[in-house]
């Protein structure tokens, strides 16, 4: 049988679609994108003009097409990103082609395939409501398929309620159904997407630039009370080898079982610490880390590494003390920590010896170098002069301004040229707090680099030489939203409390408390977090799970079926509740109403009986009838049905 579906069906699914598929204009190629939107327009053409739809010759030159640019943007069908393009193609090249019912459904199933894959580029909760919406609208395509008289509101009232009702038990099944690990297809689909942050290499003003990014790098929520400012030193990598401008991480292999472990002192601060996806697999944990979960590992430079995908988000539980002590050094640490790139120059050597004076304490000549940098005029800037001729030189004693990084490797060169093991250390330090949600947040542009040296009996010491130069950058932070709009070193008030906090401000500071809420509880509520949740909840084996679900569902569906199947005043027609009021006021008159009575005979009977009622009985009548049975009702007719009820004497 042929088939031919309503203009007004066409219209709500092409919409519907559409509005399903647009996000993904920025995750595949624009050929396959524009070539799926010619498909949707030239459906959508095809709704007022039938003749214009393409005969299965033309579909079959179109599906050639389609696999040839699918081809020629991703050279593959596998992975996140061909297999959405190709979904996004088979469902353009479909809409072109609806011969049955069967089409429309195979349609909208597929729909709900693309609307899925939106939660693999994103999963923000703006993302989920979204989806959520158009699911709706595709939902209602269905039902306006199924429907004799199709409204459009109508279908998506019955989809919002729905919706609506599921929603308790896929609540149930998300927090009870035992979760499963995603699979690792993603060594099929290389992420290509650029992600700024911290490398292996250091080079000046490579943090720089990452200053004047607000991207977000971490949150961090602590148990207790947060440490103080000059204290949030977030560890990422270490560079100890240089050619004189840029520094390089050296090698860990060999380096995971130190023969002396560090030892540490109070105070000691546990958090959780929640990473955003990063192109390496480091986590920046607080300087310096005690404890730390499943999943990750202290290398011998005190680095903590993931072994999760750091294109994922991820949360970990830490605990971390900022006293502690490394031990010592071995003698290869030693010389790949003393390594110069060539003879240092006169200046330098006339330096070094000026600040070690007549003590050849390290503790004595760090602390005049310190001082060094607090009194010769040096300034901290986002936007030094090119060194790109002897850069530490040139910092030193031409132009005495720059960023972190220019005060970190010159003090590292310094203290190796006095013979002094040191190395530069890469991370973050600070962060904003969020006065709504009680956490941290770590941005790109609170990047940073500093020193360790290495003393005889307390190991590794951290030194920020930028704290000598701009104190304020390590006790107040860096006010990022000034910083970016102005291009120029900003940092945060004394004091930030919820009174100096604009309007504007606050509203951010609780939707980003929101949005740590949803990746922390929906996002991330993996296997490890629901047994966590469940074992609060005395689940702690299958049997009692299944206890669990198997009463919860029941439990719901037992609700549901008695809201739906119970009888319900409320869910009645309006048009015959007022009808039965006019046949209860006939029998008050004397006129027999039977059960069996259609309108017509009921009406005919009661003209007869009281002729003087004859004119509000036929407009009762007809108008009940046009709301209960035909579909030309007005909007006034059910007003109108009440107010001759209502007025209607016997």
């Amino acid at each position: 049988m042929s088939y031919t579906p309503s203009p007004r069906l066409l219209l709500f699914m092409v919409g519907s679609i559409g509005l399903i598929t647009l996000p993904h204009a920025w995750h595949i190629p624009p050929l396959l994108f524009g070539f799926f939107t010619l498909m949707l327009l030239w459906r959508l053409l095809s709704l007022w003009q039938t003749h214009y739809l393409p005969n299965r010759f033309i579909v079959f030159l179109l599906m050639l097409l389609g696999i040839a640019l699918l081809y020629s943007q991703q050279r593959s069908v596998f992975g996140r990103d061909a297999g959405t393009g190709l979904f996004v193609v088979a469902l353009g090249l479909k809409l072109l082609e609806i011969h049955s019912k069967r089409d429309v459904y195979v349609i909208v199933y597929l729909a709900f395939i693309v609307a899925v894959t939106q939660f693999l580029y994103e999963e923000s909760i703006f993302m989920a409501l979204y989806i959520v919406l158009v699911s709706g609208v595709l939902l209602a395509t269905l039902i306006t398929q199924n429907s004799q008289a199709p409204q459009a509101l109508a279908a998506l009232k019955t989809s919002a309620a729905i919706i609506l009702q599921s929603l308790p038990l896929a609540l149930v099944l998300f927090v009870l159904f035992p979760r499963l690990e995603a699979p690792h297809w993603s060594w099929l689909d290389d992420d290509t997407r650029a992600k700024s942050g911290l490398s292996n290499t250091l080079e000046p003003g490579s943090i720089a630039e990452l200053s004047l990014s607000p991207e977000l790098v971490f949150r961090v929520k602590f148990d207790g009370e947060l440490p103080r400012p000059s204290q949030r030193y977030w560890r990422g990598p270490i560079y100890a080898s240089t050619d004189g401008i840029s520094w390089r991480a050296p090698p860990v292999l060999g380096r995971e079982n130190n023969p002396d472990q560090p030892t540490f002192s109070d105070p000691s601060y546990i958090y959780t610490l929640m990473m955003e996806p990063q192109k390496q697999n480091w986590v920046f944990a607080l300087e310096m880390p005690t404890e730390f979960g499943a999943g990750l590992r202290r290398n011998g430079l005190y680095q903590l590494i993931t072994n999760k995908n750091p294109g994922d988000r991820a949360e970990y539980r830490l605990s971390s003390s900022p006293i502690y002590n490394t031990g010592g050094i071995s003698k290869t640490e030693r010389q790949e920590n003393l390594q110069l790139p060539g003879k240092p120059s006169a200046k330098i050597v006339e330096l070094v010896e000026q600040l070690q004076t007549q003590q050849a304490l390290p503790e004595v000549f760090i602390a005049n170098l310190l001082q060094h940098f607090r009194q010769e005029n040096f300034h901290y800037t986002l936007s030094p002069e090119a060194m790109p001729d002897k850069p530490i030189e040139t910092f030193l004693f031409e132009r005495r301004a720059g960023f972190c990084s220019h005060y970190a490797t010159a003090f590292v060169y310094l203290l190796r040229v006095a013979e002094i093991p040191a190395r530069v250390v890469g991370g973050y330090q600070g962060g904003q707090i969020n006065e709504v949600g009680g956490f941290l947040e770590i941005r790109q542009a609170d990047a940073h680099a500093w020193a360790e040296a290495w003393l005889d009996g307390r190991g590794w010491v951290r030194f920020d030489p930028t704290a000598a130069v701009a104190p304020e950058r390590i006790e107040r932070g860096v006010n990022v939203d000034l910083q970016i709009a102005s291009g120029a070193v900003n940092f945060s008030p004394l004091q930030l409390d919820a009174k100096t906090l604009s309007w504007l401000q606050r509203g951010r500071q609780l939707w980003q408390s929101v949005d740590y809420n949803w990746q922390r509880w929906i996002i991330n509520y993996d296997t490890v977090n629901q047994r966590a949740f469940l074992q609060s909840l005395g689940v702690d084996n299958f049997v009692k799970l299944g206890y669990w679900l198997l009463i919860s569902v029941a439990g719901i569906g037992g609700v549901l079926a008695w809201r739906l199947l119970r009888p319900n005043l409320l869910r009645q027609d309006p048009a015959l509740t007022l009808y039965r009021r006019f046949c209860l006021k006939l029998r008050k008159a004397g006129i027999s109403v039977e059960p069996s009575d259609g309108p017509n005979t009921l009406a005919q009977r009661a003209k007869q009986q009281r002729p003087d009622l004859a004119g509000s009985i036929e407009q009762i009548t007809a108008i009940f009838i046009r709301l209960r049975y035909e579909a030309n009702a007005e909007l006034g007719d059910l007003q109108a049905l009440k107010s001759l009820v209502g007025s209607l004497r016997v």
